[in-house]
């Protein structure tokens, strides 16, 4: 695959865009193998942080506000997933990528898994099933991990698990073994200009399959299940929280999650991952295992001993009696919904960031219900949020910033009920990221006892 990769690109005029963790590896992957002529393309001069290009006389270094013009004089643009396109003509561009070219040569060994929210859980726990089974595995791409830096880890015999976002998605002209789409709602619409466009995205991970591949989908999660029609090729398996006893379909009956009349695990089980979002995860890792023909006893326990990623309904520590929960990845109101709904004793809830568009009227209309008695409003969206919540029970504060947020949870959160942080917005006005802002959540709550 490596040399296959390599002759793509050679004799061509190749352009990398965008120089983050994904830019900075492709660069990297094709000096290991290649000294021909590049071209770095990005918005910030990257030399202050990486000196040593200069020293590199077959490079051409491109910055300033205007770096995404002229993108079509190249033969071949290496796009980083970072880098939005949405403003500017791309029909003339000849786009590639770390995922496109790994599914040109090597798809057959490729599990895809994407969705709005549990894209992240579902692949890592589809490799520790793997690994478990003695599979020779892979974990990369959205998951923090650039395909290129394990590239020479994989040969015929290796899985490769990849987590892929829309933006990884959106230029790609191949398509996985084995795909699944977990869910999709409203999301990330500053990047993708609108929710169409992010779900056209997000089902490039179907739409070149073939018929010897396999499509898995939420049957039950619209409009994604409305998407899936005939034109889709591949094998299709759809998996649903509901009793529907059809073909390919996995299911859940008599308290079993079921596959063509095969009971595959008890819903009853004690597991670490909580709520019936992560059972839906759950689900989707069994039906893989059985298109692989895992050992299903194995697969079951690996499950249940999965205890889950930093910043997803993490358990942070009960102090005074306090019961703390992180679950800052919650970016969108369906995830929040969904955290309130799992842990059950939620009664402070700190929420709030930055508005991209989307609407929270799902989320006023749950909290309006008093299912949660404090709410902790940040900016931007929880202060418009705030002025939406009419029930009298429920006491509504508004707070600027997260160290107070905490110190009033502090003081309003009743003994042995939870604190949730679970924003249903981006951390970006105040954050990096998700996980700063997590970070920083679990070492105030921690701080001054």
């Amino acid at each position: 695959m490596i040399e296959k990769i390599i002759n793509e690109l050679k004799d061509k005029n190749v352009a990398i865009l965008g120089f983050g963790m994904e830019g900075i590896s492709s660069y990297n992957f094709i000096r290991k193998y290649s000294n021909q002529k590049l071209t770095i393309i990005d918005k910030n001069n990257i030399t202050i942080k990486n000196p040593k290009l200069l020293e590199d006389k077959n490079l051409e270094i491109i910055y300033g506000d205007d770096y995404l013009n002229n993108l079509e004089k190249y033969d071949l643009v290496i796009k980083s997933p970072g880098v939005i396109t949405k403003d500017i003509d791309v029909s003339n561009i000849k786009f590639t990528s770390q995922l496109q070219l790994l599914l040109k040569y090597n798809k057959d060994n490729v599990i895809g898994i994407t969705a709005t929210k549990g894209k992240s859980t579902t692949s890592t726990l589809t490799y520790e099933v793997l690994k478990s089974s003695n599979e020779k595995s892979l974990l990369v791409g959205n998951i923090g991990r650039a395909i290129f830096d394990d590239i020479d880890k994989m040969d015929e015999d290796t899985y490769v698990v990849v987590e892929m976002s829309a933006l990884q998605l959106e230029f790609v002209t191949y398509s996985p073994h084995i795909a699944a789409i977990i869910n999709l709602y409203e999301d990330h619409l500053d990047h993708a200009g609108s929710i169409e466009h992010y779900h056209h995205n997000k089902l490039n991970i179907f739409k070149f399959q073939n018929e010897n591949d396999y499509a898995i989908y939420s049957k039950d999660i619209e409009p994604l299940n409305s998407y899936i029609t005939d034109k889709y090729k591949a094998i299709k398996y759809g998996i649903t929280l509901e009793n529907k006893d059809d073909k390919n379909v996995t299911h859940i009956k008599d308290d079993y999650v079921t596959l063509n009349n095969k009971q595959l695990y008890n819903t009853k089980d004690e597991r670490k991952l909580l709520g019936e979002h992560n059972l839906r995860n759950i689900m989707f890792v069994l039906t893989i295992s059985q298109i692989l023909n895992l050992d299903l006893e194995q697969v079951i326990n690996t499950i249940n001993n999965f205890k889950g990623l930093p910043h997803r309904l993490e358990y942070v520590c009960t102090l005074n009696d306090v019961i703390y929960y992180n679950d800052s990845i919650a970016t969108i109101p369906d995830a929040t919904i969904n955290a309130i709904k799992s842990l059950e004793k939620v009664n402070t809830l700190i929420f709030g960031g930055m508005d991209r568009g989307i609407s929270y009227q799902e989320l006023i209309d749950f909290l309006n219900t008093g299912i949660v008695e404090n709410l902790i409003c940040m900016p931007t969206t929880g202060y418009k949020v705030a002025d939406l919540i009419t029930n009298k029970n429920v006491n509504v504060i508004k707070c600027e910033k997260l160290e107070d947020a905490v110190k009033i949870a502090k003081q309003v959160t009743k003994k042995q009920m939870i604190c949730l942080l679970s924003p249903a917005a981006s951390s970006y006005e105040y954050f990096k990221n998700f996980e700063e802002k997590g970070d920083t959540y679990k070492k105030l709550v921690k701080e001054n006892n």
